[in-house]
Formats: structure tokens, sequence, C-alpha cells
């Protein structure tokens, strides 16, 4: 293939504040600047210096931006970059202005507030398009890369101030061919959002992210987790062998179709689960949209701030300086 244009123009990143630290990594508010004063604001993944030197964590930080890097959906973080610096990879990708969920819940039970049930599904709704799409996609040769996130959990949902709701965090998912697992040997994942396949050390499929949606609904309807133990092993536990109660007797708001939405989603056995987020996602559209107008981006946006006053979510982190200054000399072909 001919070279039709060659790029030699250095580019860096400005540390602005820390937004993020999790297990594996730690995610940074930065400024991209490019050539005649160009300025975007983005966020920057790093490995954690702790893993910096592992070898399989390095290839899977590395898969997770090759597999997410043609992940292009609204309702998922976009990749813009990969690169190194300093012998330090990172990602860099979409800046939300907004919160995860586990932020937002917790700043509903400060202000003594209800998420209303509407809203609640609509979140969902959004989690399960993402999902859709991320489990249809496919390589170029029209292969499905098999994709299944295992991770979809209050801390991975975002939600922007404008109201979009995003799935970030792809780090443990498998794909074919991209990120290595060890199914059957591990437990990956956030014990409260498992699927019991997960909790059991078994080998998943895209049905597993349904139960673990179906824990997110469940737990943003009630306000709390019906699954979280004293201990990661305790919740394990009620996973794989807690009856799944009755949800209209937990939230009077919650009717019979609600009930059975969730129900299904929960479902252990996996012939009797949603076989696709499709279907789930039909479902809760139909719930909140069949007899009418019903919520929107700009709903759940107007509530989000008003819950949070518009408050940049950047200052939930440290302020943390500094320059990351990569040399780029990339040929477009």
């Amino acid at each position: 293939m001919s070279v039709l244009f060659s790029i030699k123009d250095d580019f860096r990143y400005d540390i602005v504040r820390k937004i993020f630290e999790g297990g594996m990594a730690v995610v940074y508010e930065a400024e991209q600047h490019g050539a005649k004063q160009f300025v975007k604001r983005v966020a920057i993944k790093v490995i954690r210096q702790s893993f910096a030197d592992q070898q399989m964590f390095i290839d899977n930080f590395i898969g997770e931006a090759k597999l997410v890097a043609d992940l292009i959906h609204t309702n998922i973080v976009q990749t813009y970059h990969l690169g190194e610096a300093n012998g330090v990879y990172f990602i860099a990708m979409e800046l939300i202005r907004g919160v995860n969920l586990e932020q937002f819940t917790q700043q509903l039970k400060d202000k003594q507030r209800i998420l209303p049930l509407e809203l609640a599904v609509f979140i969902t709704s959004r989690v399960a398009r993402g999902l859709a799409y991320a489990h249809a996609k496919a390589d170029r040769e029209g292969h499905n890369l098999g994709i299944v996130h295992r991770d979809v959990s209050f801390k991975n949902i975002m939600i922007a101030f404008e109201g979009d709701v995003k799935l970030t965090d792809f780090g443990i998912a498998k794909a074919r061919g991209l990120l290595q697992d060890q199914e059957g040997e591990v437990v990956a994942g956030k014990a409260d959002y498992m699927s019991p396949e997960q909790a059991n050390f078994q080998i998943t499929d895209k049905r597993s992210d349904i139960f673990s949606v179906g824990v997110v609904l469940g737990h943003l309807l009630l306000g709390y987790n019906i699954f979280k133990g004293q201990t990661p092993d305790d919740s394990r536990e009620r996973i794989m062998s807690m009856q799944i109660p009755d949800y209209r007797k937990l939230d009077t708001r919650i009717d019979d179709r609600l009930n059975a939405i969730l129900h299904r989603a929960l479902a252990r056995e996996l012939d009797q689960r949603y076989a696709t987020a499709d279907e789930l996602m039909v479902d809760l559209e139909k719930y909140i949209y069949g007899t009418g107008y019903g919520p929107t981006n700009e709903t759940l946006g107007r509530f989000i701030r008003e819950m949070f006053g518009q408050r940049d979510a950047g200052s939930q982190g440290d302020a943390k300086g500094g320059t990351m200054v990569v040399d780029r000399r990339a040929v477009a072909k």
C-alpha cells in the first residue's frame, strides 16, 4: 500500500489533574497540544507503577487500547491514541465531564433523594445499547470478536453532565486475539456485579454482561446492591445462590413488567436469561417509551446538573501538575 502522506509533528499532553485511581491504572485529565495552538481536553489512562513492569498487564493494556479504538458508539467512551513515554504506556481517551454511577448514587444519598424509576431504566437501557454494539463487533474479515466486558459495574458507567451515559474500562474484557484471560483459573471483575458463571470460575459469554446489567438496574432502583456481602467471597456466594427477590416487595414503584425484566436479566440458568443485550434493551425501552414520551439525555442531564450544581467532574480528583511529551512520527497509509 502506498504512503499517501507522512506526519512529522510533535505533540504533548499536559497533565491537569488526577481524575480516578483504580486497581491497575490511574486516569488523569490532560490537555493535548498540537499545531497552531490546537488544544483538546482528554483523559489519559496510565498503568499503575506497581504493574508497569509486568508483561501480562502491559500486553492487556495494549490489547484494551487496540480493542476499544474501533468501538465507536455514543454509549462507549472513545479511545483516541495509544502512546508510550519514558517507557510508560498510556491511552488517550474521551474526557467525560460528569461522574460515575458510584459517585452519582452517593450524591443521591447525601442529598436524601431517590432516583426516579424512569431514569434508572433509561440509564440501564443506554448501557445495554453500548453492550449490544460491543457484543456484535466484528473484525475486518467479518468475524465476531466475541467481546465480553466482564466488568459492568457502577464505577465503569459514566454519566456526563449533558446526560450521556458511557460504558468505560474494557481492561479485563475478553476479545478474540486481543486480550489474554485466565477464565477457569482466576475470577475477574467486581464481586458485587459478577454473573454466577464468573463467580464460579466458569467460561463466560455475552450473557454474563447481561446479568451484570441486571444487577446495575436493581441497584439503581433500590439504592443498594442486594448481592453485596461483607467480603468479596460473601458477594460471590450471594451471586451464585441467593434467591432472586420479588422486587415489587422491595420497592412499590416496581410493577409486574419491570419485575419480570429484572428476573429475566438475573436468571442463573443461561437459557432463561436474555440471550442478547439487544433483547434487554428493547424491553427496557418499550417499558419507558411504550405509552408515549419518555426520558431522554436532556432529562437525565437536567437531573444530574441539579444534583451536582453543574460541578466540574475534574474536581472529584487531586490536582497533579506535569507534562508528558510524546514525539509522534506516524505514517498514514
